[in-house]
């Protein structure tokens, strides 16, 4: 039976905290940031947890 290997990429996009959520960076402040109004880009900052509709696939891909 072959061993079990975790996404390497989603390792690096997302952490998991204590209690076990998963946490990762807002999307969409990487480029286009001038058609973007700074409320925008500022609302986009920091981590958010990720959707309840695709934690499942996530745990999958980190191992957990």
């Amino acid at each position: 039976m072959p061993k079990f290997k975790p996404h390497t990429g989603t390792g690096k996009r997302v952490k998991v905290t204590g209690k076990g959520k998963l946490v990762t960076e807002q999307v969409g402040k990487r480029h286009r940031l001038e058609g973007k109004s700074s409320h925008v880009t500022r609302r986009m900052t920091g981590t958010v947890v990720v959707s309840k509709a695709d934690t499942k696939r996530v745990k999958k891909l980190l191992g957990r």
